[in-house]
């Protein structure tokens, strides 16, 4: 919700009148893009709870093959485009800094949630450490279409963040190990701390 306000109004204050698409239409694409299909899905999804908790479709599997087309034929539709202009080098150089940003972040966050005076449990920091730093193609490609619509070098722009969804899954995955053996040992000594220390007797 925030990212289509937000959105807009950054692109309205540093473009101005400049801008390609004007401010409202990229407003009003966006949220009949994201707002009016989630609204749509949460009406619906009263009506038809019951049926879906009886027949359980794979909900899970149907989301991942969505998911792996739009990132398939968003790579494709990026590196086929002739006006691209990529070279090997910059690509490794956008891949570093994808991943040092990604990395920072991660860390930021876990200071943040960590920190003395900070009311997070370890399982809250695990949260905030994964979905703070969580972009989507899903959202993010729809945006980039509707707010660069005309744009020749839309292919270019998007290859940050086509690096950057990948890079969450493999960084994801390699942290979650260490992640969990703090977590788990994190919440141990929580529950020692707080278990009532036995009277000593005289």
């Amino acid at each position: 919700f925030q990212g289509i306000v937000i959105t807009p109004l950054l692109l309205l204050l540093f473009l101005g009148s400049s801008s390609s698409v004007p401010f409202t239409s990229i407003f009003s694409q966006l949220f009949m893009t994201v707002v009016v299909p989630l609204i749509i899905g949460q009406i619906v999804r009263r009506y038809i709870k019951d049926w879906l908790e009886r027949k359980k479709p794979p909900f899970g599997a149907i989301s991942s093959c969505v998911l792996l087309m739009i990132i398939y034929t968003t790579f494709c539709d990026t590196f086929a485009n002739p006006n691209i202009d990529l070279d090997k080098f910059s690509l490794i150089i956008i891949v570093l800094i994808i991943f040092s940003i990604q990395m920072s972040f991660m860390f930021l966050t876990f200071l943040f949630s960590t920190r003395n005076n900070s009311s997070f449990t370890p399982a809250d920091t695990v949260a905030i450490i994964f979905c703070s730093t969580h972009k989507s193609l899903t959202l993010g490609i729809p945006m980039l279409k509707i707010v660069f619509a005309g744009y020749e070098h839309l292919s270019l722009i998007s290859v940050p963040l086509l690096i950057y969804h990948p890079a969450q899954i493999l960084l994801g995955s390699l942290l979650v190990p260490t992640i969990k053996s703090w977590m788990v040992s994190r919440q141990k000594a929580l529950k020692l701390t707080r278990q009532p220390k036995a009277p000593v007797k005289v």
